[in-house]
Parts: structure tokens; C-alpha cells; sequence
């Protein structure tokens, strides 16, 4: 008896001792991730990527119960991370707004957001039905605040369907509906106006794609498969910026739509029997019943207000990189789309980057990589303080803050990356109501 005893402690010993080892390891594993993912937060605060800038997820730290879900769901890398047991947030700037994290999460604990309790985000009054303050006007994707290509292609297909849901009797020379931008949100409103048989036509400032057009031609703008009215489900995985365009060119031309290019929208005024009038740039007008807003929340590009920035070789975007070759060219900026296309014009092109501040922040770690090793190489002569005066025909003139001299310098080409200036006063002017929103929480339109 003293033997089966004496062996079942023997069992039972080694099964605890095994236990504590496991568990050991477990723990100093979890403990060694947490310190790692620690030191990845103090690095994204200093590098100023701590911070979001658009949409983002917020985690309530009473819920969360550390599964680590939400980072096995999030197709970016250190977005999210886990400290002492609780998920956290890393490079927040970096973050797109997929929303895998929330649908992920199994106990809830993330929101996606938009403005944090010091930094509001200026967002327009939308309900859930996509609808404005103004009765038949409505917004839908990256100026509502959802700014990823699946969810303001699904936020265009679903306004569209209120917007048919509320047709309104035809009228001569009125169209059912006026979509202004062809950006994603934009495209899939206008296969949906098709899809219920509504007169529409679409009026875009820029070019077929939107913000998607200004990306670099190699751009990865897609992740994850999408659905698209008239076409069905579009498997995109790795997808990038050109093979999408081609995509919407051809569900555009098959289904013939009535989208124009290169014309801007000065004005909406509603007139009697809540008709709409929309004024262009061009003197065209149109009347219609009812008026989606599928622009993005950059809206119009910001100039430099320097003499001959009206200068033809002035451009505020990139697009065909790879034709371009034995320039002299300045970028002028200092954010991720400056960065990314002095280092497209880098091979073949002599490249300076002037850029107004000090330091370069809240890039993403590969471009920041990228830049510092073009800096060190110097493949890219970098004018940290330096702002463009002036633009002549075949130089510019700029001025180098530190030194406070003026240096012109030869040239052919210039890109300005300033970013874009909030379309505010033109919702405004067309009666929507705008707040700025800190910590807003976005909820899943239906």
C-alpha cells in the first residue's frame, strides 16, 4: 500500500514539476514579449507614430482579456502588441482603419476611433442611413471618416441603396442622383445607381481612382477580397494600385457609366422641391434629386503660394515614375508620399528633397529605412529647414532657414507633397453640419 501511495506521489510530483516548468517558460516567454513590445511603444513616441492620425482601434483595458486575437487579425505589422498581459497600441499612425481587430476581438474590448482627447478630427454629420443634416444629401468613405478602400467601396454601395430607397418621381432635365468623386466609395455608388436603374452621373476632379490614383504605380492597395455591385466578389489579395484601376476600367466600361473626369464641383445649392443645383468649374450645371459626397478628406491639394507654382512643371502627384528619367527634380515634403516618390525618381533622376522641418516623423519604418539609407548613399540630397521661394523655368530658388541664405539651384521638375486642404468650407457653404469629433467612436453603418 505504501508502494502504490509512494508511486502515485511520485506521479503526482512530476506532473506538478512539469506544470510549474511549462508554466515558467510560458511566463517568462510572455514577460520577455511584453518587454520587446514595451520598447516598440517608447520607440513609436519617439518617432511621433504613437499618436493616430485617422482611424484607429481603441482598446478598453477593463475588457480586455489579452488573447491577442486582434493582433493575429491585423494584416500590418505592429500595429497592436500585448504588455502584461494587455493588448496595446504601437505605431497607432501607421493604422488604416481595417477594422480586423474589432471583428476579431472575442470579448469586445476594441472601438475603431477617430480623434484622440487632445487631437479632434473635423467629421461632417452623417446618420446611419449615410444621410447628412440636409435632407437627400449624403456622404459616404474617407470623408465620413472610413477611409479604407473596403469599407468605402461597401459604404458607397450601401448609400446607394438608401439613396434608391428614396427615389423620388422623375423630372425633366433632373437626374436621380449626382455622385461627386470617382474614389472607391465613388465608383461602387455609381455601379449601384446602375444596378437600381437610377439617372446618375458622376463628376470627378482628378482622375478614375481617386486618392488611389495618386499612389505610387507599385502601391499595395488592397488586402482582402471585396464585393462590387454588377460584378460580384473581386478576389484582391496583394493587389496593387494599377491592377485595381484596370479592375474598376473595366466593370466601368462594360456597364458603360457615366462618369467625367477633370471637373470640379465649385458649389451644391438646394432649390425648390429639394432639387439640387451643382455648379463646376467648367459653367456646367446640374439638377438632380438627391447628391452623394464620395470626396476624400484631403480634398484639394495645398499649393506653396510661391511665384510660378502655375508653372507646368509643377505637379502634385506621381504617376508614371518610370518615364520619368535625367531630370533635375525637387519633392517638397516630408510625409510618406514625398518620401515614397523621391525614392520612385531616385535610380534614374538627380533628386532633392526640401522639406520645411528639422527631422522627418511619423513615417512608416520602411520608408524612414529607405530614406536614411538614400541619405547616407546619397542617392537623395536631402535640405532638411528649407522652404522653395520662387520657380523659374529652369531653377528654383530656396531658402535654407538655418543659414538664412537664398540658393537657387537648377531644375526641371517639381513634386509638392503639402498635403491637401480639408473640403470644410465647401460642405459647409453647402448647409452640412461639421464638428470636430475627440475620440469618436465609428459605428458600423447598416
Amino acid at each position: 500500500m505504501d508502494e502504490v501511495l509512494l508511486e502515485q506521489l511520485l506521479v503526482y510530483g512530476t506532473v506538478f514539476l512539469l506544470c510549474t516548468i511549462i508554466i515558467f517558460f510560458y511566463l517568462r516567454k510572455k514577460k520577455v514579449k511584453s518587454a520587446k513590445t514595451e520598447v516598440k511603444v517608447q520607440v513609436a513616441k519617439e518617432e511621433g507614430l504613437y499618436e493616430p492620425i485617422s482611424l484607429y482601434p481603441h482598446i478598453d483595458l477593463g475588457t480586455c482579456i489579452g488573447s491577442g486575437a486582434c493582433i493575429t487579425a491585423c494584416p500590418e505589422k505592429d500595429i497592436l502588441g500585448i504588455v502584461d498581459g494587455i493588448a496595446t497600441v504601437i505605431n497607432t499612425s501607421n493604422c488604416i482603419g481595417h477594422g480586423a481587430c474589432f471583428h476579431a476581438c472575442p470579448v469586445e474590448a476594441i472601438s475603431l476611433r477617430i480623434g484622440t482627447e487632445s487631437r479632434g478630427v473635423e467629421l461632417p454629420h452623417v446618420n446611419e442611413d449615410y444621410e447628412t443634416n440636409i435632407k437627400g444629401m449624403y456622404i459616404a468613405g474617407e470623408l465620413g471618416g472610413m477611409g479604407l478602400i473596403k469599407n468605402s467601396v461597401e459604404q458607397g454601395q450601401q448609400a446607394m441603396e438608401n439613396i434608391a430607397k428614396n427615389k423620388k418621381p422623375s423630372k425633366e432635365n433632373v437626374l436621380d442622383v449626382v455622385i461627386i468623386g470617382a474614389g472607391p466609395a465613388g465608383i461602387s455608388a455609381t455601379l449601384a445607381a446602375k444596378e437600381h436603374k437610377l439617372s446618375s452621373v458622376t463628376l470627378e476632379q482628378d482622375t478614375l481612382g481617386g486618392t488611389v490614383y495618386t499612389f505610387p504605380r507599385s502601391k499595395i492597395v488592397m488586402t482582402a477580397p471585396m464585393d462590387l455591385p454588377l460584378y460580384g466578389k473581386a478576389k484582391l489579395y496583394n493587389t496593387s494600385k494599377d491592377e485595381l484601376l484596370q479592375l474598376w476600367k473595366k466593370v466601368i466600361s462594360e456597364h458603360d457609366l457615366n462618369i467625367i473626369e477633370n471637373i470640379k464641383v465649385e458649389s451644391i445649392v438646394p432649390i425648390d422641391d429639394e432639387v439640387f443645383k451643382i455648379m463646376t468649374n467648367t459653367g456646367d450645371e446640374y439638377l438632380c434629386n438627391q447628391v452623394l459626397l464620395s470626396i476624400g478628406r484631403r480634398g484639394t491639394p495645398r499649393k506653396l503660394g510661391v511665384p510660378g507654382e502655375d508653372s507646368q512643371k509643377v505637379a502634385y502627384r506621381l504617376l508614371e515614375p518610370e518615364q520619368i528619367s535625367g531630370k533635375k527634380i525637387i519633392v517638397v515634403g516630408g510625409g510618406d508620399s514625398a518620401i515614397e516618390s523621391a525614392l520612385l525618381l531616385k535610380d534614374d533622376n538627380e533628386v532633392i528633397l526640401s522639406y520645411r522641418k528639422d527631422k522627418f516623423s511619423r513615417l512608416k519604418p520602411k520608408n524612414k529605412e529607405k530614406i536614411e539609407q538614400s541619405m547616407s548613399d546619397k542617392s537623395i540630397r536631402v535640405e532638411f529647414n528649407s522652404n522653395l521661394v520662387s520657380i523659374a523655368d529652369n531653377t528654383v530658388l530656396m531658402k535654407m532657414e538655418d543659414e538664412d541664405i537664398e540658393i537657387e539651384i537648377e531644375n526641371d521638375l517639381v513634386y509638392i507633397f503639402a498635403g491637401g486642404e480639408l473640403p470644410t468650407s465647401f460642405l459647409q457653404n453647402a448647409g452640412v453640419e461639421i464638428s470636430k469629433r475627440f475620440g469618436h467612436v465609428m459605428k458600423k453603418h447598416k
